[in-house]
């Protein structure tokens, strides 16, 4: 049978405000990726997020960002691929910490809003975070875009990678995402968003926002915890995969390259 995991990033409450319905969508997925502080989450947030994804058999991985609380992290900061290392290597480090206090492992990385979207395009950028993931530890996942400079450049540093697909967003010819600022980014119509990825599993396919049909690879689908009515997506989610014969499994069961 064919296994794709679905993720979803979560822990991006901190101190008294509140995002995303965690606990309602965490059955649901098979990994998450965890604010690290720098765009949402803190200390209490991290903790208590990893210990409610391991009590349910749920992956735990890393998302590291831009310094960018005010933006939540969805701003361009232009820094230099010694900050992009340093920046995500911190971050690696502190959620690894609250995995091992827990009982468990980080298990992937997966860079958050502009970050990965510029190192999807940015060869040193991406060079740096592969370098940064490979330095902590050389059998982490990297979750990258599909097709992008961050799957090339993990693969070059020797680690195992997860194309990783969206159901909510919209894709532009070049296989990038339309930029959030941009009218029709998001798929906001549940049949809309579950045709997408039936088109990405069983065609290997994309349509982009101007209709050109786009080669795509999935070996993840991100779910996105902060949208209304996410569990229920991912609970609709499930029932197409389950139509397609396609098994949900964390990252490290899927087959990565």
């Amino acid at each position: 049978m064919k296994t794709i995991d679905l993720n979803c990033d979560m822990g991006e409450s901190f101190g008294a405000w509140h995002m995303g319905d965690d606990e309602a969508v965490l059955p649901h997925v098979s990994s998450i990726n965890v604010a690290c502080g720098l765009h949402a989450g803190d200390w209490s947030v991290m903790h208590r997020t990893v210990r409610a994804a391991f009590a349910r058999g749920v992956a735990v991985g890393a998302h590291p960002s831009l310094p960018d609380l005010q933006g939540f992290g969805r701003r361009t900061i232009n820094v230099s691929p010694s900050e992009a290392y340093e920046l995500v290597l911190y971050q690696i480090g502190a959620l690894s910490a609250f995995c091992r206090a827990a009982g468990g492992r980080l298990s992937h990385v997966k860079a958050h809003g502009a970050l990965y979207n510029m190192a999807a395009k940015d060869d040193g950028l991406a060079r740096a975070i592969a370098r940064a993931v490979a330095d902590f530890d050389r059998e982490l996942v990297l979750f990258g875009l599909a097709g992008s400079a961050l799957i090339r450049a993990a693969r070059e540093a020797g680690l195992p990678v997860a194309n990783e697909v969206f159901a909510d967003r919209s894709y532009q010819a070049d296989g990038s995402l339309t930029p959030r600022t941009r009218e029709g980014s998001m798929i906001t119509e549940v049949t809309d968003a579950l045709a997408q990825v039936e088109g990405m599993l069983t065609h290997g396919k994309v349509h982009a926002l101007d209709g050109t049909e786009v080669a795509i690879e999935a070996d993840t689908i991100c779910v996105h915890g902060d949208q209304p009515g996410a569990a229920q997506f991912a609970r609709e989610l499930r029932g197409l995969l389950t139509r397609l014969k396609i098994e949900v499994a964390e990252v490290s069961a899927v087959k990565v390259k």
